[in-house]
């Protein structure tokens, strides 16, 4: 099995694509599987910008619209997480995860899907401390607070992630663990990043409920994205296991955000993508610990009159068997082969200015909600407020919906009669640079683990252009949605626009990091 990990999307889903066709079409070989750790941005619409958590001068729609339109289809399965710059109403019509586009599935809040053989979990969003334990209060349309606090980490979503005992083998996070940067080489990553010193000496840069969680999963690997740059580790375990961590960049040019992964055989199963039993029993059984009030909600724990642990019985995940077979009517039961439908308009050329509008009813979470008994925390506000749900549009410029063949897989997809636009384009290559832009771990048993490098190599072609165009006068701002800001007399700027690190900028045109095996300790 062969899986890619990207960083920071931030939109630029057809660059990546492109980015992958030229990949196997040079090395010979077909990715199974696409995993973006966070800043996906499914921008569906100028209304889906106008909730994005950025100021209004870096709010540019990218390609996913391509994508939810059916101008053009996904090339390969893709998998995410959220991060902190997304649509985050589109984000919140799937709290439990779902279908945004054919062959493009994004985990929710916190989640736990399988692929083959290979447990995937994910934990979407960034730590914040003061809303951690808050209850997921935020409801579009939203206010100035509420736009940046709904994509903060809730204790709820770990919770629920630490009552997972099967064995997980790769985990998502988008911003990094706590005193991830002990376990690798933390005076590399100063020389790249050495505004980073600070939140390190601080103990600041992290997320201390990222850690906990890969300590208590131990995972055989955990993605993240969020700051910018590569940057490896090897976390041991006391059971003498341990957890290689990676992290990487945002999708420009010679930037390292893309990175493959090849997984012994017996990972590969079905390659379908399938509910995770033991999830799903953990999300019905902690229902009633949901709370939608903007204040501070504590879980349950040892010493008190009631159950606070909810790793599910065989009973708990026998009855959830038997509820999503009935659900989906087939005899296999965890595949996710939910009908994708478009609930908003597709994007208008013509609109420049969106406006933030109520929720829109998404008929993968309602039917997920109705099948095991479980709420929709955005339908409990507005319920409470006396307010509908927006029902999906009916919308003709969107085209036909999409059904995925449950026998054939995801890699088969059941198209409409209207045809997707393929991505039949000519790609060129990378910009050769003193560094490589993607790189191969080899995780079969007996090998080495070290990267492959496969691009910047002394006998590769050189090509004139970038498979990421960038103006000559402009460059992305690290701390928005994919924009373009001025070069200031060429020099390297940076700022910060808070003390913590999640807003922390990087320095404009910084390549990526050293080519060492990503996962080498110091």
């Amino acid at each position: 099995m062969k899986i890619a990990i990207e960083g920071c999307a931030h939109g630029e889903l057809e660059k990546i694509y492109r980015c992958i066709r030229l990949l196997q079409k040079r090395r010979g070989f077909q990715l199974d599987l696409l995993i973006c750790c966070g800043d996906f941005q499914a921008v569906r619409n100028t209304d889906d910008l106008s909730a994005m958590a950025v100021p209004d001068r870096y709010k540019h729609m990218r390609t996913f619209y391509k994508y939810y339109s059916g101008e053009l289809l996904a090339p390969v399965l893709t998998l995410f997480i959220g991060g902190n710059h997304e649509a985050s109403s589109h984000m919140q019509e799937l709290p439990y995860g779902g279908w945004v586009a054919p062959r493009i599935y994004y985990m929710g809040r916190s989640g736990v899907v399988r692929f083959g053989n290979l447990r995937i979990g994910g934990l979407s969003g960034i730590y914040k401390g003061h809303d951690y334990h808050r209850g997921l209060h935020e409801c579009p349309p939203y206010n100035p607070a509420s736009i940046r606090s709904v994509f903060h980490v809730r204790s709820l979503d770990v919770f629920r992630l630490s009552q997972v005992k099967d064995k997980v083998h790769v985990m998502l996070s988008h911003d990094w663990p706590n005193g991830i940067t002990d376990y690798g080489n933390k005076s590399a990553l100063l020389r790249k990043k050495p505004f980073f010193r600070q939140d390190i000496e601080s103990n600041r840069l992290g997320s201390n409920p990222a850690m906990e969680l890969l300590n208590q999963l131990k995972p055989d690997f955990w993605f993240s994205a969020h700051l910018h740059v590569k940057f490896a580790a090897v976390v041991p375990h006391a059971d003498g296991t341990s957890t290689r961590f990676l992290a990487l960049d945002k999708c420009l040019p010679r930037r390292l955000h893309l990175q493959v992964l090849n997984l012994p055989e017996q990972f590969d199963g079905d390659k379908r993508l399938k509910y995770d039993v033991e999830w799903l029993a953990i999300l019905k059984q902690t229902n009633h610990l949901l709370s939608v009030n903007n204040t501070n909600c504590y879980l349950p724990g040892p010493g008190g009159n009631e159950r606070f642990n909810f790793t599910p019985t065989d009973e708990e995940k026998q009855e959830v068997r038997t509820i999503m077979r009935n659900h989906t009517n087939s005899p296999v039961m965890e595949i996710i082969q939910e009908i994708f439908t478009r609930n908003v308009p597709v994007y208008n050329r013509r609109q420049v200015r969106g406006t933030q509008r109520g929720p829109v009813i998404n008929p993968h979470t309602v039917k997920l909600c109705e099948a095991l008994s479980i709420v929709d925390p955005v339908q409990v506000i507005m319920a409470r407020t006396g307010r509908d749900m927006l029902p999906p549009c009916d919308d003709n410029r969107a085209g036909p919906n999409v059904a995925f063949d449950p026998v054939a897989g995801p890699s088969t997809p059941v198209v409409s009669s209207t045809p997707n636009r393929s991505l039949g384009l000519t790609l060129p290559a990378p910009v050769q640079s003193s560094e490589p832009v993607t790189i191969i771990i080899d995780a079969t048993p007996g090998s080495s683990g070290l990267c492959e490098e496969l691009a910047g190599q002394s006998n590769a072609p050189s090509d004139p252009a970038s498979y990421v165009e960038r103006s000559k006068d402009s460059e992305e701002s690290d701390n928005t949605s994919a924009v373009s800001t001025p070069l200031v007399s060429g020099r390297r700027t940076f700022k910060r626009r808070n003390e913590a690190f999640y807003t922390t900028h990087d320095q404009h045109g910084e390549l990526g990091g050293s080519m060492d095996s990503p996962f080498k300790q110091n």
